[in-house]
């Protein structure tokens, strides 16, 4: 229930599995991009060869040094797309955290390559959308795609606050929407700090964050182990992100544990070391 409301959110942000998706995935077309930048690599160089040939002034000896030059100018050239080209499809991978050289890298490439495009303008190999989108530092989504996915939220909040509750449910529609708050006031939608939210609002923040690590369903990741969940649990808890008192609960009852058995792969359930899960106090 506390994610109803993204059924208001449009499809390809939700399933948004890498940083080119639209309606289909974009790396596809820098691909193509970067095929027609070998061709004309290779185009130039064979014509460049062939006026060599065609160079009565040129002796043997010197004919053959510079068509040695050519040949290794195009292997460079054709090396350099390359590495290029594949930096980009890895990055187009949206990951936990990409580092800002990475980030400039990204930039670097596309100043570095012109294309020819089939109405025989010349222009980068890279929009500024698709730069916008390969630079994303964490996930898949570009700020305005949070935004959009964050409003979920408030929709969640606003279709439960219209249903007819019965007494003991009433407080539901604020479990449900605290799950983006945050513990030093900086969440969403509205703000609120600890000692404002109810436990089971708290509980939900870290529930909610927990199963979001773990799955492995979601489309723009692999659900990740135990041990390395709790790590990233615990710095959430040394921001301010999370309650420190209940996810020292939820590590020492070993909460994470018994969800682990019943909805997780054998293999993402490896052995987790407590005392070295950072903000934990046993």
């Amino acid at each position: 229930m506390h994610d109803c409301g993204k059924i208001t959110t449009p499809v390809h942000v939700v399933d948004k599995a890498t940083k080119l998706e639209t309606i289909f995935d974009r790396i596809s077309l820098i691909d193509t991009r970067f095929e027609v930048l070998k061709r004309d690599a290779k185009i130039r160089s064979l014509r460049q060869q062939l006026e060599l040939a065609r160079d009565e002034g040129i002796a043997e000896l010197p004919r053959r040094e510079r068509a040695w030059a050519l040949e290794q100018s195009l292997r460079e050239q054709l090396r350099r797309i390359d590495e290029d080209r594949e930096f980009l499809r890895r990055h187009n991978i949206g990951g936990e955290f990409m580092p800002s050289e990475m980030q400039v890298r990204v930039h670097e490439i596309a100043n570095a390559h012109r294309w020819t495009d089939p109405s025989g303008n010349v222009a980068l190999c890279l929009t500024d959308d698709e730069v916008t989108n390969l630079t994303i530092a964490r996930g898949t989504l570009t700020d305005a795609e949070r935004e959009t996915i964050n409003h979920h939220i408030v929709a969640t909040i606003n279709m439960l606050e219209a249903l007819p509750w019965p007494p003991n449910l009433r407080r539901v529609p604020e479990y449900a929407g605290g799950h983006y708050e945050r513990m030093d006031g900086k969440g969403y939608p509205r703000g609120l700090k600890r000692d404002e939210m109810s436990v089971q609002a708290r509980v939900m923040g870290i529930a909610d964050i927990f199963e979001s690590l773990t799955a492995k369903d979601r489309p723009y990741k692999r659900g990740k182990t135990l041990s390395e969940s709790l790590q990233i649990l615990g710095k959430f808890c040394l921001n301010g992100h999370i309650d420190p008192d209940l996810f020292d609960v939820f590590v020492r009852e070993k909460v994470y544990l018994r969800y682990a058995e019943q909805f997780l792969d054998k293999a993402q359930i490896d052995a987790v070391d407590e005392s070295r899960i950072p903000g934990y106090v046993p």
